[in-house]
């Protein structure tokens, strides 16, 4: 164990369990149900669970919990490793299903029932819940809790082999209706579902997530079972099931407060709806909160990583600001980046001084943050396209970019000095005209004089016509709610289509990450083509978080 970083409650357990001899391997797993896409809340439990594995020299279990087949898609399992892999984890070997598991489960519900501590139950969904009690009132027991071990091994035979109907009957574990904790209060074991399983067709009845959980860790061998807090309540449960079981492994539930960031629901159910309701163009939409849908927007897994190390991992409950994981987005974007020029909202700009037809090239660096990235050439020419937003006819004070007779740096490029100004028949401008320095190439003057101001630009007849799209937050408040759709953000996206690039990214790659200089940082979208770039904004280039 070397070189262990972010001592936190999980790691002193596990290496108390280690100094006093109680394991000698550490076996950890992430268990995600296939019933929709990760989000950046298990990314979380990913980087815990795979980080401990990988600190301590152990092994990390992915195993998909497809006890429910309702809600259960091929789709859902393939996107969940893409992810996981994605983020830079491997399981190897250890790819795991419940449903693996699914006979020797059964047997041991059986062992249950033959012991006098399970019972097949004719009551309802809603008759259970009605007679489950409250936290000041116990429950009431099954009219048909005292039912014999014949009878219960006879009906759930019966329940296994498809011949009652889907809710008709259930195993619950008989354990105590006046338990303080309700989790205790005789849940249920197997329920009846009439779905197609991805995996098997061999079974009419399915265990529930309280039971196929521990029983599968401890099939595996795991010695940390870390959930989330909301199944603190769950560990009696998940303890008493063990306790009963000729398992000879018992691990240990260790339950870590769950990632909750402003401005970001993360609820599988309610992001399933976003894309049913189509509020969304789908689970990897960039406005979405998934890995897939960050990954598409830009996102590197080192950031969330990153993220996930410097939220650490409590006990209590928080709320982590959305503008640490840019942060830490930006933080790695800038070191990565090439730097290219782009014009998001075009005005044309028309040297009077440059010649016609010459075309130079220009050296550029494509990344002052790493001296390896080398450089590249860009085209000048005699007219240019600049931001409408660089040139102000009246400027306020304090203003160093264009306006008449002003002089601006261009990037790479020459000192020009607007001379004036074209307009429509409405009064919009639609050029500007300039004159240029010749002797102020590289964006320096051989006099020594200083300019302020500088803008970047794309050569008119070399650019590149593109499509960006600009995200921001899918909800506009900052604790959104998950009960409506009244919080979503009218402006989470907008579509420029007029945009013009330099021509170095007519070849880019999908998912190819840039900054445009003073735009912020972009990549290639899924739908990019040669003759149609397609570009995301991944972030802002403004940055005023402060790390604590």
């Amino acid at each position: 164990m070397e070189n262990i970083e972010n001592t936190n409650f999980i790691r002193q357990i596990v290496d108390e369990d280690l100094k006093n001899g109680k394991h000698t391997k550490i076996i950890t797993r992430f268990p995600p149900e296939p019933n929709g896409y990760l989000h950046i809340g298990h990314a979380k439990s990913i980087c815990l669970n795979f980080g401990i594995a990988n600190d301590y020299k152990g092994t990390c279990h992915l195993r998909f919990d497809d006890t429910n087949p309702a809600k259960e898609e091929i789709e859902y399992i393939e996107s969940i490793k893409e992810d996981v892999s994605w983020l830079g984890f491997n399981w190897g070997e250890n790819l795991f299903y419940a449903s693996d598991y699914f006979d020797r489960l059964y047997e041991y519900a059986e062992q249950l029932i033959i012991d006098g501590k399970a019972f097949v139950c004719d009551l309802s969904q809603e008759q259970i819940r009605a007679t489950r009690g409250t936290l000041t009132e116990p429950g009431t027991n099954s009219p048909y809790r005292e039912r014999t071990i014949a009878e219960n091994l006879e009906l759930f035979r019966q329940m296994k082999n498809g011949d009652f109907g889907e809710g008709e009957k259930c195993l619950r574990a008989k354990i105590d209706m006046a338990a303080p904790n309700i989790n205790m209060r005789d849940p249920v074991v197997y329920r009846i579902i009439k779905a197609e399983h991805p995996r098997t067709n061999k079974w009419h009845i399915y265990p529930m997530y309280d039971y196929a959980h521990c029983v599968s860790d401890a099939i595996e061998g795991i010695t940390h079972s870390l959930c989330t807090l909301e199944f603190e309540d769950h560990r009696p449960l998940y303890d008493w099931f063990l306790d009963q079981l000729p398992i000879p492994c018992h691990p240990r539930q260790i339950e870590f407060a769950r990632l909750n960031i402003t401005y970001t629901i993360l609820s599988k159910r309610w992001l399933l709806n976003l894309v049913k309701d189509k509020h969304v163009t789908g689970w990897d939409d960039p406005r979405m909160p998934t890995i897939a849908g960050m990954r598409r927007r830009g996102y590197t897994p080192e950031a969330i990583r990153n993220f996930a190390q410097k939220i650490g991992v409590a006990k209590a409950s928080s709320t982590v600001d959305f503008e640490l994981l840019q942060f830490c987005l930006r933080d790695d974007l800038n070191i990565k980046a090439k730097r290219v020029m782009a014009v998001l909202d075009p005005l044309e700009l028309v040297i009077e001084n440059y010649p016609d037809d010459k075309v130079e090239y220009l050296d550029a660096d494509n990344n002052p943050e790493d001296e390896t990235a080398g450089t590249r050439q860009i085209p000048f020419s005699k007219t240019l396209y600049i931001e409408r937003e660089d040139f102000a006819e009246n400027p306020p004070k304090g203003w160093f970019r264009f306006t008449i007779g002003a002089e601006v740096r261009l990037k790479h490029a020459y000192y020009v000095t607007c001379k004036g100004v074209e307009k429509d028949t409405q009064g919009n401008i639609t050029r500007i005209i300039c004159t240029y320095d010749p002797n102020s190439k590289g964006g320096w003057s051989t006099d020594g004089r200083k300019v302020k101001g500088t803008s970047h630009w794309v050569s008119a007849q070399h650019a590149i016509n593109a499509e960006v799209r600009l995200y921001e937050h899918l909800f506009d408040k900052t604790d959104p709610s998950t009960e409506n759709t009244d919080n979503l953000n009218p402006n989470s996206l907008k579509i420029i289509t007029n945009c013009k690039l330099e021509p170095s990214l007519q070849n880019s790659q999908i998912l190819e990450k840039y900054q445009f200089l003073r735009q912020g940082y972009f990549c290639a979208d899924y739908d990019y083509t040669k003759e149609k770039p397609v570009f995301n904004r991944i972030v802002s280039l403004k940055d005023g978080y402060k790390v604590k």
